[in-house]
């Protein structure tokens, strides 16, 4: 024992000579100054960066290319293990979020028939009963099993909170701890790193420069940051649209909307996918009496017949402002349920958006760091939204960046921790963007109406080919995929709170979606707010819309 203090200042004259030369970073009960971080993009992934990066004592300042806060963007869906991470990251985040959260992993959540399901709305279940029972249902595909794989773990369930109260949330935390953390209305375009141990300047689209220790790169996916470290062009794009900075088009372009309707199934069903020839629309509960839909084609990039949203065009800028875009969506259903025309039919025709669906190829030969700059969420790995993951993954990013930098005791460690990022990081991230973009092939290419004994709607080879994947996608894959999401939960098990935080939502939601359903009997439904999409993933200006 005598021995233990010799050892320990061992310990200290090894570290004092590893850092010569470099500036010692503080963190409690240690000493230095405190680590500068310039954070490149406000949304979602760099506001959940910023938060906890400053509850650890990390002086951050986040550059934001709006000129101020604005309630823009649609419902947003966090999976367990988003959730574990967001109240790994700080409890009073976790709490407020669930105040304005709306479960969907709790209830009837999967795919179901397209042409099969019969307009009731029904609830069934996703058994083989049909194939020797004609007056079975066939209405579900299949389930997934969200509720199930949560509780294995023991953690809070999926489900979505409105993108603007979450951006509210996370400035309002952050200014608790810096109120002038945030710069709005002037976005780094571009930044010079200084080598080990000296940081990074950046450089501010007004001509202005900033100095930082880190740089990270969560600016979305037409990334700044990105563009300078790949030796991209921002927003570039090949002849035939097919690739844009390095992006590739995934092959699909994807309608939303957005309505309040109070269907037979809407207290008991979170999410439906329906599948069917070459095509997929989805809905889900978003809260209030409201149901989001996204509609999703195989067309190629550039067909614009929507407006983007916030920051893209606007409806008049179409070639034919006055299509009823609600029409043209349904004649592209013919002879689909009538679940999907009672969706499309409440819908403001006027609030239709449309977005092209770009993704890029994991980063296995370049890393997502370099110096002293690193990228995190929608800047190095956009995916496909069909699980939901991709601001689940950015607060993943968030969570495991801002551990590895807190540990750094100087400046010179500093470019071999963002390494040690990427490393941790770029197999799972690879693996949920591989999964992400599977789904949607799948579904377009591989599947579609599913064979029956009883009926001609399923016949091509397709049809046999999504019938004998249904025992499989139900027993063995989507239990697979989703006990893989949330095997990532740095809160551990959380026992009695999830059913906790669900029973009370639940009274909630009932109320203050009867008084919805109420008022938009009584006025009708209003157009929706600025945009369903992320204002990062729009672009600056629109293309001509074409006529088909």
């Amino acid at each position: 024992m005598a021995e233990t203090p010799v050892v320990e200042d061992l310990a200290q004259i090894l570290r004092d000579v590893e850092s010569e030369g470099f500036e010692r970073l503080s963190r409690p009960a240690r000493d230095g100054r405190p680590m500068s971080v310039a954070i490149a993009g406000g949304g979602v992934g760099g506001l959940t960066t910023a938060l906890y990066m400053l509850k650890q004592g990390i002086d951050v300042t986040v550059y934001e290319k709006t000129a101020a806060f604005a309630r823009f963007g649609g419902p947003i869906q966090f999976a367990s293990n988003a959730l574990s991470a967001l109240k790994a990251i700080d409890e009073t985040l976790f709490r407020r979020v669930m105040e304005k959260f709306t479960f969907t992993g709790t209830r009837a959540c999967g795919i179901k028939d397209g042409l099969r399901a019969n307009g009731d709305f029904r609830m069934t279940d996703d058994s083989l009963s049909y194939l020797w029972d004609s007056e079975a249902p066939a209405d579900w595909f299949v389930r997934f099993p969200l509720k199930g794989c949560a509780d294995v773990f023991g953690l809070p369930y999926t489900g979505v909170i409105d993108r603007p109260d979450l951006q509210e949330i996370l400035i309002e935390e952050c200014k608790k701890l810096k109120p002038d953390f945030i710069k709005n209305g002037n976005p780094v375009v571009g930044y010079e790193d200084l080598g080990k141990g000296n940081g990074v300047d950046l450089k501010l689209d007004d001509g202005a420069s900033a100095h930082a220790d880190v740089l990270v790169g969560a600016d979305g996916i037409w990334s700044a940051v990105r563009a300078k470290m790949y030796g991209e062009v921002v927003k570039e794009s090949s002849s035939d649209m097919k690739n844009r900075q390095g992006c590739t088009y995934s092959g699909y372009t994807v309608f939303a909307g957005e309505t309040i309707i109070k269907t037979p199934d809407y207290y008991e069903t979170g999410y439906k996918v329906y599948i069917g020839p070459k095509r997929y629309f989805v809905t889900s509960d978003v809260g209030d009496g409201r149901i989001q839909w996204y509609a999703f084609f195989a067309l190629p990039p550039g067909t614009k017949k929507a407006p983007s949203g916030w920051g893209g065009s606007s409806r008049d800028e179409q070639a034919n402002p006055e299509e009823n875009l609600v029409e043209y969506i349904k004649s592209l259903h013919v002879g689909w349920t009538d679940e999907i025309m009672t969706v499309l039919d409440a819908t403001p025709p006027d609030s239709v958006e449309q977005r092209d669906l770009y993704d890029r190829s994991p980063e296995f030969t370049r890393s997502w760091a370099s110096g002293n700059v690193v990228l995190i969420g929608d800047a190095v790995h956009p995916m496909m939204p069909n699980l939901g993951q991709g601001g689940c993954q950015a607060i993943e990013d968030a969570y495991v960046l801002t551990n590895i930098l807190t540990e750094q005791e100087h400046t010179g460690k500093i470019p071999d921790s963002l390494q040690e990022f990427y490393r941790s990081r770029i197999v799972r991230v690879s693996i949920v963007q591989f999964l992400s973009r599977l789904a949607s092939d799948l579904i377009i290419n591989a599947f579609d109406t599913p064979w029956s004994p009883h009926d001609n709607l399923g016949q091509s080879w397709k049809s046999y080919l999504t019938f004998f994947w249904k025992p499989v996608l139900r027993f063995l894959i989507f239990p697979a995929q989703f006990a893989y999401l949330y095997s990532y939960h740095p809160t551990g098990n959380m026992k009695q709170i999830p059913s906790m935080l669900e029973s009370r939502w639940r009274k909630e939601h009932e109320g203050n979606s009867e008084a919805a359903f109420a008022n938009a009997s009584e006025k009708g439904v209003e157009s929706s707010g600025p945009s369903f999409f992320s204002k990062a993933d729009l672009p600056t200006t629109a293309l001509a819309a074409k006529n088909e």
